[in-house]
C-alpha cells in the first residue's frame, strides 16, 4: 500500500517499527495519542468526489490479497443505498441504533453500517468482536434498532440455551447480513422476533450492485438475497460466457446501470491495472459467485466459483494457506480445501504429502499448524490436517481442486484428518 504512517496501541509500537523499517516506504510509527512525526506526507491530489479515501484488502483465488481502492463516492453511495433502501430495511427520521460486532476491515463496517448512520443522523455501537455470552445484554442496554451480522451469528445464537424474554421484535427493527444457513433462518425470526435480510455486494461493488432482500417475498430458508433495482445491471452466464435460463446456476456479471458502469464501484485494484482489467472484461464486472435468478427476479447464492474458503464471514484464500504450509519442513507438497462446518460455514482443510521419514502423527500435525500459524491469521489456519501419500493431479499436473473437495470430506467422515481446530484461537485482546 506504500503507507506513510502506521498508528498503533502503545504496547505494539515496537512490533510495528520492525515491520514498517521492513518496508520499502518505510512509513513512521506513531503510538495513538501521541503527536505525529514533523516529517512531512506526500499529497494525494486534490479532494473531491473522486479521491481515494481507503484501501480495503479482499482475498482473491491467486492468494494474495488485492487491495480495493476505494473513493469519497464509493462511501457516500453507499450511504445513499441504505437510506433509501426502504421496505423492510427502512429508517426512522427519529435516528436508528446500529449494532455491529463485524471489522472496520471490510466494507460492511466501514462503509455500510458507518455511511448510513452517519447520512441519517444515527447511532453507530461498533463492538471490538462478536461476544455469544453477553450479545442480547448488550442488544438491550445498547437500545439497538438494527443488527448487523454475518451468518455464522445466527448459529451460534441458536445454539445457546434459552432465556426468559428472548423476544426482540419490539426493539430491533431487523438484522442485515449475508450467509445465514438455510436451515436456521426462519428459526431464529421465530424466536427472536425480528427479521434477517439477506444481502449481497462485494468490496469492489459497493452500492454499485448492491442486492437485499428488503421486500417480500423473500424466500426465507433458500439463500435468497432479493431483487435487484433498476440501477444495476446483470447477467448470469455459463463457463462459456453465454446467459443461461431462468433458475439454472451460473456465474454472476454486474455493472451499474445507465451510461456509467462503473458508477460506485471501486476504483481498481491497488497497484494492479491488469487485474482491473481481468475483472471489468467485457464491460461488465466479473463476480466469481455463482447464483440462479428465478423467473420473478429473485436471486439466490449457489456456490463460488473462486478457489476461496468461507470461513465465518472471513475469505481465506486456499492458495495463501497452502504457502504457508509449505514452509514446514514436515511438508512435501500439500493442498488446501474447505469442508464443512455446522457452526462457521466452511472450515480450512489441508492433504499433506509428508518428507520421507516424517511420522503421520498428531505431533507432526501439530507442527505443521504452528508454522502455519507463524505467517497466518489464527483464521486461516488449517482446522483439520490429513497426511496422503499423493494429491489428484491432472494429467497436465495441475490440482483436482473438485477431487480435493471430496478427499478432503470422505477423509474427515473416516476420521483419517487430525482435528486441530482446539488450537484455532484468536488472540488475546490487544494482540496482533
Amino acid at each position: 500500500s506504500r503507507a506513510q504512517m502506521l498508528v498503533c496501541l502503545p504496547h505494539l509500537v515496537e512490533l510495528a517499527g520492525r515491520s514498517a523499517h521492513a518496508l520499502e516506504s518505510n512509513p513512521a510509527v506513531v503510538a495513538l495519542g501521541e503527536d505525529p512525526p514533523a516529517r512531512p506526507l506526500a499529497a494525494f491530489g486534490a479532494a473531491g468526489r473522486s479521491a481515494e479515501a481507503a484501501v480495503l484488502y479482499t482475498s482473491g483465488s491467486s492468494g494474495q490479497p488485492k487491495g480495493c481502492r476505494l473513493s469519497n463516492e464509493y462511501f457516500l453511495r453507499m450511504g445513499d443505498w441504505y437510506t433509501s433502501a426502504g421496505g423492510l430495511c427502512s429508517l426512522s427520521t427519529e435516528g436508528e441504533r446500529l449494532l455491529t460486532p463485524l471489522p472496520l476491515t471490510h466494507m460492511n463496517a466501514l462503509a455500510c453500517s458507518f455511511m448510513a448512520m452517519l447520512m441519517s443522523g444515527g447511532c453507530l455501537i461498533q463492538l471490538d468482536r462478536f461476544h455469544p455470552s453477553s450479545w442480547w445484554q448488550t442488544v438491550r442496554e445498547s437500545r439497538a434498532s438494527i443488527v448487523h451480522y454475518l451468518g455464522v451469528m445466527p448459529a451460534i445464537l441458536l445454539s445457546m440455551e434459552k432465556q426468559r424474554d428472548e423476544d426482540f421484535g419490539e426493539q430491533v427493527n431487523f438484522g442485515f447480513g449475508a450467509g445465514v444457513d438455510p436451515r436456521h433462518h426462519a428459526a431464529f425470526e421465530r424466536r427472536f422476533g425480528f427479521p434477517l435480510i439477506e444481502a449481497w455486494a462485494m468490496t469492489e461493488t459497493g452500492a454499485g450492485a448492491c442486492i437485499a432482500a428488503t421486500c417480500e417475498p423473500r424466500h426465507v430458508g433458500a439463500r435468497c438475497f432479493g431483487q435487484a433495482g433498476s440501477d444495476v445491471a446483470y447477467r448470469v452466464v455459463n463457463e462459456a460466457g453465454m446467459d443461461v435460463a431462468p433458475d439454472e446456476a451460473g456465474e454472476l456479471l454486474v455493472r451499474a446501470a445507465g451510461s456509467e458502469p462503473r458508477r460506485g464501484f471501486f476504483s481498481g485494484y491497488l497497484r494492479d491495472e491488469a487485474a482491473t482489467a481481468a475483472a471489468w472484461r467485457g464491460g461488465w464486472f466479473h463476480t466469481g459467485d455463482v447464483v440462479r435468478v428465478d423467473s420473478e427476479g429473485s436471486f439466490y447464492f449457489v456456490d463460488r466459483r473462486k478457489n476461496i474458503i468461507r470461513r465465518s464471514g472471513e475469505n481465506i484464500a486456499a492458495v495463501e494457506v497452502e504457502n504457508a504450509i509449505a514452509r514446514s519442513p514436515l511438508v512435501r507438497i500439500c493442498a488446501v480445501a474447505p469442508v464443512s462446518d455446522e457452526l462457521r460455514g466452511e472450515e480450512v482443510m489441508a492433504c499433506v504429502v509428508a518428507k520421507e521419514g516424517v511420522r503421520w502423527d498428531g505431533g507432526s500435525a501439530s507442527a505443521i499448524f504452528r508454522t502455519a500459524r507463524e505467517t497466518l491469521a489464527y483464521f486461516k489456519t488449517p482446522a483439520y490436517v490429513a497426511f496422503v501419500d499423493e494429491l489428484p493431479l491432472t494429467t497436465s499436473e495441475k490440482l483436482r481442486r473438485d477431487t480435493l473437495r471430496k478427499l478432503c470430506s470422505d477423509l474427515r467422515k473416516r476420521e483419517e484428518a487430525f482435528d486441530l481446530r482446539h488450537l484455532k484461537r484468536p488472540p488475546e485482546s490487544g494482540a496482533t
